[in-house]
């Protein structure tokens, strides 16, 4: 399997879109989060309710495609960290870990000449680690296993993420007249087996690193919320 460069390519793309889309998501997430925990901001209720709303009503398949569209995002892969750049039920949740943050830090900080900038990379965050942690393991999660936004706005097979190429090796080797590809690579049992332990082995190898800020930074965050 290694020595297939379709998988390679396509193991390659998946830890891209990976490492990319994580760090796009969880910018946006503590961003956003770090704004609407602040009780001064102005018009926090309504970007409140804005972002329930999202839970409960989407814009729809077709609409959003139409947007990605006419953004010129079609076989881009912005196309699949901004449609879910944001999850809501995440950005909830790291809203009330910073809300249980001592208001007394931050103010002290201010009165040392902080900017909220730097209040934010050098108090708030560090302290928001088990959070920080757990939902950066959900991301990833997610980006690692995209699939559907892949098969909407992805066409160029070359820029195909792995859980793509998986489902385009199960089509081949259900049909036996596409068991064999061009490239004369065979597409059997053993080939389809060793492939689905590759894609799972990186999330296996990286959850016991984060698993003991796992528990914490989910129940900290709900609980207290």
């Amino acid at each position: 399997m290694l020595s297939y460069k379709s998988f390679t390519t396509a193991f390659k793309n998946a830890i891209f879109i990976t490492i990319m889309g994580t760090l796009v998501n969880m910018v946006l997430t503590c961003l956003t989060a770090y704004g609407l925990s602040k009780k001064w901001l102005k018009g926090r209720g309504i970007f409140n309710f804005l972002v329930v709303f999202t839970m409960l009503f989407s814009g729809g398949m077709i609409p959003t495609y139409l947007v990605v569209s006419k953004l010129g995002l079609i076989n881009s892969y912005w196309s699949l960290w901004l449609v879910g750049a944001i999850s809501p039920f995440y950005l909830i949740v790291m809203r009330s870990f910073f809300q249980n943050i001592p208001e007394e830090l931050e103010e002290s900080a201010r009165i040392d000449g902080c900017s909220e900038w730097r209040i934010l990379w050098n108090i708030v965050l560090p302290l928001s680690a088990p959070a920080i942690a757990t939902f950066t393991l959900f991301y990833m999660v997610h980006n690692w296993n995209t699939f559907f936004l892949a098969i909407l706005y992805i066409n160029d097979s070359s820029r195909w993420p792995l859980q793509v190429f998986l489902r385009q090796m199960l089509i081949q080797q259900s049909d036996s007249s596409l068991a064999v590809d061009l490239g004369g690579f065979e597409y059997g049992p053993p080939v389809k087996m060793a492939a689905i332990v590759i894609t799972a082995l990186p999330l296996l190898i990286l959850y016991p690193f984060l698993q003991k800020y796992f528990a914490k930074g989910l129940l900290l965050g709900s609980v207290k919320g």
